[in-house]
């Protein structure tokens, strides 16, 4: 009788050992099929929502997708100096800001920075020169160049204009203008193109008694016209009286027949002032300079009608390359 009830708690255990198992098991498999559950839900990867894209034309696509390169001095924005911000063409992107333009006299756009993450530098597989890319979208924009001196960050992005699209500045400030005169009016537009805060230059005639004068009746002595620049520039960011001091350094404001060997009335040195403030500040400067030991022969003239120049004067130097063989820079302030 013991024996039997011995073998009946055996069994009693061994069932509940068994029960006690199976329990287990389906815990841990309710516990993995919990955790599956959430390491697959981790890992699913949201699909990004695609880049919207600019259809682009066949120029465009040339330049953009291709690598191409549009020809020089031919683009849109390669004599813009307005306040704004140049976009990428294909996808908006921001790329740089206008305050980094500047004349370069390479026949495209340049910046010497770029918008912080806006643009991707890659080496050629030549290994002889970097191409830059809009960071968002990849879209071709040209090459950047160091060590060229240009500018005081020393760096040259070379844009095509084809690439970008330019957003002018809501808040725009009103631009301001000067006129001088330093001899041929080609090398006076040279370093004038590069100053900070310029923002365009024309050359022409002014100071005369004829209307349209051409250059041939100019040099001729006929029309009482002076060779003169036109600047326009942005107050914010330059000064007249800097522009002013940039014009008494780079011709010889006390050569009173013209400069070097351009002799004649048309190569007089004057500043053609548009307002009395304008004036007050050129007289300063020659005040200065009369302090220094300089016999100033500068004159002062109220300004009258600017008549452009022919189109093949302007930005001569930018256009046909070289530099001016009257005119250098020497520091006077």
């Amino acid at each position: 009788m013991k024996s039997i009830q011995k073998i009946q708690n055996k069994q009693s255990r061994l069932f509940l050992v068994g029960f006690m198992f199976i329990i287990g098991c389906c815990n841990t498999q309710c516990q993995n099929a919990s955790h599956t559950e959430s390491v697959s839900k981790s890992l699913t990867i949201k699909k990004d929502t695609p880049m919207k894209l600019n259809p682009l034309t066949k120029e465009e696509q040339y330049v953009i997708l291709n690598k191409g390169t549009e020809r020089p001095f031919t683009g849109e924005y390669t004599e813009n100096f307005s306040e704004g911000t140049y976009t990428c063409k294909q996808c908006n992107a921001p790329l740089y800001n206008s305050n980094s333009k500047f004349h370069s006299g390479c026949g495209w756009p340049s910046f010497d920075d770029e918008i912080k993450g806006a643009v991707k530098k890659t080496v050629d597989a030549d290994g002889q020169r970097t191409e830059i890319t809009c960071a968002n979208c990849g879209g071709h924009l040209g090459h950047v160049f160091y060590g060229e001196g240009l500018t005081d960050k020393d760096t040259r992005h070379c844009v095509n204009s084809t690439s970008m699209l330019f957003v002018e500045s809501k808040d725009k400030k009103e631009n301001a203008k000067a006129i001088f005169a330093g001899g041929c009016f080609w090398g006076v537009e040279y370093y004038f193109q590069q100053a900070k805060g310029v923002l365009s230059t024309q050359v022409g005639y002014t100071g005369g008694f004829t209307e349209k004068p051409t250059y041939k009746e100019v040099c001729a002595h006929k029309t009482g016209h002076i060779e003169a620049l036109e600047v326009t520039y942005d107050p914010s960011q330059t000064s007249y009286e800097e522009l002013a001091k940039l014009f008494f350094e780079i011709h010889d404001p006390t050569q009173a027949n013209g400069q070097g060997n351009d002799v004649g009335p048309q190569y007089l040195s004057v500043i053609f002032y548009l307002d009395d403030t304008q004036k007050t500040t050129a007289e300063k400067l020659i005040g200065l300079l009369q302090i220094k030991g300089y016999k100033v022969a500068t004159q002062l003239k109220k300004a009258t009608i600017f008549w452009p120049a022919e189109d093949y004067h302007q930005q001569y130097y930018e256009k046909e390359g070289g530099t001016p063989y009257c005119h250098r820079r020497v520091k006077r302030f």
